[in-house]
């Protein structure tokens, strides 16, 4: 697979790397020379100086027949207009951006970009336990139905828990499939089953229901 990687700081060098190691074509674009010139001393001719939202250096990289664009610079910006560039102008069948600020990531879905990633949410998530202020989990993107597959979790002391699911106001094109419980097998959910304190919920929503869906299940 031919993988253009817009990007050679240190996120933009492991992966480089990692991918190589896995045996995939890869090139990085990289604006800064001495960044540029340090790739290519510790991994061979690997990365071109360049600025990866031009078409001039994206047609450089040969980006017309590159399978996949990742772009992990440290500007949300940049990275944004280098996926709608490979997207659009020279077709690239996959695009994936990092994200900084998580609250791009609803405009970066809209614009196109397939993959987005933020360290924000991906370490909330993994700590979710012990952060009370971040009770969704995102677990799937379906992006080409524009769903998405979700956990939420019920906090004790919810004016929802003794309600049953025939009673919840579940936002447009939400749906509830699975319950979990400490010490039970998953239940599939229907109107009369009752929610208990701690169930997690697994939901398809939409991207735009999602804070209603989290804001009624946790009743808050």
């Amino acid at each position: 697979m031919y993988i253009i990687i817009v990007g050679g700081g240190r996120l933009g060098y492991y992966l480089t790397k990692a991918l190589l190691d896995e045996g995939h074509e890869i090139l990085a674009i990289e604006k800064e020379a001495t960044v540029c010139e340090a790739i290519v001393s510790e991994l061979g001719s690997v990365c071109i100086r360049g600025d990866g939202c031009e078409v001039s250096t994206l047609t450089e990289a040969g980006t017309g027949r590159a399978d996949m664009l990742i772009a992990v610079t440290g500007d949300d910006e940049d990275n944004l207009v280098a996926c709608q560039v490979a997207k659009h102008k020279f077709n690239v069948p996959r695009t994936i951006a990092r994200i900084r600020n998580p609250k791009n990531e609803t405009i970066f879905k809209k614009l196109g970009v397939d993959v987005t990633v933020s360290s924000t949410n991906i370490i909330l998530e993994h700590i979710q336990e012990e952060v009370p202020t971040h009770p969704l989990t995102h677990l799937l993107t379906i992006r080409d139905k524009g769903l998405e597959i979700v956990e939420i979790k019920i906090p004790p002391g919810s004016i929802m828990i003794g309600k049953t699911i025939n009673e919840l106001s579940l936002p447009p094109k939400s749906t509830l499939f699975l319950i979990i419980r400490k010490g039970q097998r998953p239940i599939i959910p229907k109107a009369n089953t009752i929610l208990e304190a701690e169930d997690q919920i697994i939901a398809v929503t939409t991207p735009e229901s999602e804070e209603k869906l989290r804001t009624t299940l946790r009743g808050a």
